[in-house]
């Protein structure tokens, strides 16, 4: 199945056709080896770090992934122009398109991945299932059939029983995948997997599989080369998940044991045996609580998550596709793969967790990472993080000789991230890593379902933070009396502030002693603070008798604090006029909730809705996000169309309030 033998042309110079991260990680591995690089970029990677990194780059088009980084024609141009003998797709985007591989072989390039036909048979969710039924491989009930009708699409989930989950045959990370609880959601969840597929990854084929109830996500990672050799190098637990994307993997899975391990990786080397499989690919598996596993869908690429698995074999994954690329044996057998430790890797996002996950853009107006630990991101302070592609902007590995150990590492390295500008998830992260299930190896792909009400709920703003808030503003404040050590000449008036630390506005206010200390005080509760050290984006200070430090940065009327590991925005209110009924949702205009295209209009001028009726769906970051009517009422005007790109705050539909 892997096609006629294709002989390796010897190539010094890699084009890497993919962007952000995963492409200096590639760099990093492909110039050890000796090999020049080659970037690649739409306009809105213009200045980006991987741009600036390579040796050359090469501009393939406009923002929107269609029109750059999935136009198959721009990158083989590109690989020609720089002279590249050699293209690698890293993950997402192309990288698992059996297109751009005959592409590569047509012009006479090497793909650094397997062959057209082996992506073809397990790339594609449908036929991978069938190919592994043959088998004898265990895999989900469902249906892949060709007739792809919305009639027979919603009788074939009758047949299957609900609740059923809807999949893209092509493409992965969660895109096109919808879990619907019953018939009646079913039409709408079609609709919107469909959309989502087709613009990920063009195309809009779905297959439908049983649910499988709280069951953990195993993947095996495996290797072949065109020598007959195949092996696995262990399995990742990938189990926890918002909206079936990966926010934490960890190798080995605290779920499984060595006999199952065998197991599950022979299964997987006899699969890729079979097809000639040739470089890196992951077959993923749902594990029931019975020890019960069932065959998902083979992934043909290098995964996001693959460092944990670096961390306990010690091999460099990339260096292994290169050297299977140009020909060379694996050089391992199975019995030279040893494990040592425990390894997990967070996700950090840009997106704000307490809402839904939205995803978010804009400028990362400081960034700084911990030392010490392993991170792999394409950020500096300054960095544009554009609302066209994947929210995920670096990934935080940690290794430990146990898994308590490399849990304990990664919080700490997580409670030192400085992202400032930008909402992430850090916070959320920190938050799963600590939860009893997860520190107990206990984690479900519902986990984060099933702990919603603990990870997701917002907290009240705490009187400390906004004593710190206020303090910070005050000093920080260019009209200010300047702070310096020791007493003060006097004490200064009582200065009231409004701040906004996103849950709405608080009123504080912050006075200066005549000892030099400063005091908050806050609905009768007084907050004291004793500043030791004062520079530029720094503070060390003592309060309730502990010396702490936070680091801050501020941005005219916005403060950004990184706090015991919490990282939170302060927006000064004391001058701003009051909330308008705009604002506060009530003025019958639905505005864009983040930078997206319009994917669906919902509803039509003169239509009669209901509040919170959705309206119209907007795609940001791979993911679509529906907005609602804030009033009942009737829609009087449609502002944008179908294909339209919007920016935040932009008014999209016009609804008159009913009477």
């Amino acid at each position: 199945m892997s096609g006629a033998i294709v002989k390796r042309t010897p190539f010094f110079k890699i084009l890497i056709a993919n962007r952000g991260e995963i492409a200096l990680r590639i760099m990093r591995s492909a110039r050890r080896l000796g090999y020049g690089v080659v970037a690649v970029y739409s306009d809105a990677d213009r200045d980006a770090l991987h741009v600036r990194e390579a040796d050359q780059a090469v501009r393939i088009g406009e923002a929107l992934p269609a029109q750059s980084y999935l136009k198959i024609d721009a990158i083989i141009a590109a690989a020609k122009a720089s002279g590249a003998g050699a293209v690698h797709p890293g993950y997402g985007f192309l990288a698992e398109n059996e297109d751009l591989a005959q592409a590569c072989r047509d012009a006479g390039l090497v793909f650094i991945g397997p062959s057209p036909e082996a992506i073809r048979a397990m790339g594609n969710k449908a036929g991978a299932k069938e190919i592994m039924q043959k088998a004898g491989v265990p895999c989900v009930p469902g249906y892949q059939g060709a007739d792809q009708s919305d009639t027979v699409m919603l009788a074939e989930a009758k047949k299957i029983g609900f609740p059923v989950m809807i999949k893209a045959v092509a493409g992965g990370g969660g895109r096109g995948m919808r879990l619907v609880a019953d018939a009646a959601a079913f039409p709408d969840a079609l609709r919107s997997a469909r959309s989502e597929a087709q613009g990920a990854f063009g195309d809009p084929t779905v297959i439908l599989e049983r649910a499988i109830v709280d069951p953990r996500h195993i993947e095996i990672q495996v290797f072949g080369d065109r020598h007959g050799n195949a092996i696995h190098l262990g399995e990742r637990d990938c189990s926890v998940q918002r909206r079936h994307q990966k926010l934490i993997e960890e190798a080995p899975s605290p779920a499984v044991t060595p006999e199952l391990r065998a197991r599950m990786g022979a299964v997987a080397v006899q699969a890729v045996k079979a097809i000639g499989y040739e470089g890196a690919g992951t077959l993923e598996f749902l594990l029931d609580r019975a020890g019960n596993f069932y065959f998902m869908e083979m992934n043909t690429r290098l995964q996001v998550e693959h460092p944990v698995t670096e961390a306990i074999t010690g091999l460099d994954l990339v260096e292994l596709q290169l050297r299977v690329a140009r020909g060379e044996p694996l050089g391992l057998r199975q019995e030279d793969v040893t494990f040592s430790g425990h390894a997990i890797e967070v996700r950090l996002c840009s997106e704000d967790a307490g809402h839904d996950f939205m995803p978010q853009s804009g400028t990362m107006a400081r960034w700084q990472m911990p030392v010490g630990i392993r991170v792999e991101h394409a950020l500096q302070s300054g960095s544009e993080i554009p609302p066209f592609y994947d929210s995920m902007i670096a990934k935080v590995i940690s290794h430990g000789a146990t898994r308590g150990e490399a849990r304990g590492r990664l919080i700490c390295a997580l409670e030192q991230v400085t992202a400032f500008g930008v909402t992430t998830n850090q916070g959320f992260l920190i938050d799963c890593l600590r939860h009893p299930v997860f520190a107990k190896g206990e984690a479900t792909t519902a986990f984060i379902g099933n702990n919603c009400d603990v990870l997701l709920t917002p907290q009240p703003d705490r009187g400390s933070d906004l004593a710190l808030a206020a303090l910070l503003l005050y000093v920080t404040n260019p009209h200010a009396p300047p702070w310096q050590r020791g007493r003060s000449l006097s004490a200064t008036f009582p200065l009231g502030l409004r701040i906004d630390l996103g849950h709405g506005m608080q009123e504080i206010e912050i006075v200066r002693e005549r000892d030099g200390s400063y005091v908050a005080t806050r609905n009768g509760d007084r907050f004291s603070f004793a500043i030791d050290e004062l520079d530029q984006d720094s503070i060390r200070f003592h309060h309730d008798g502990l010396m702490e430090q936070a680091r801050f940065l501020r941005d005219d009327n916005r403060l950004h604090i990184l706090h015991r590991g919490v990282t939170l925005s302060a927006h000064d209110l004391t001058l701003a006029p009051p909330e308008s009924a705009a604002a506060a949702g009530g003025d019958g205009k639905v505005r864009a909730a983040l930078n997206g295209r319009v994917v669906a209009v919902l509803v039509k001028a003169g239509d009669k809705v209901a509040a919170g009726q959705p309206v119209m769906t907007l795609e940001a970051m791979k993911m679509e996000h529906v907005h609602t009517a804030g009033v009942a009422g009737t829609v009087s005007a449609i502002d944008v169309a179908e294909g339209e790109q919007v920016t935040t705050g932009k008014i999209v539909v016009e609804i008159e309030a009913a009477a």
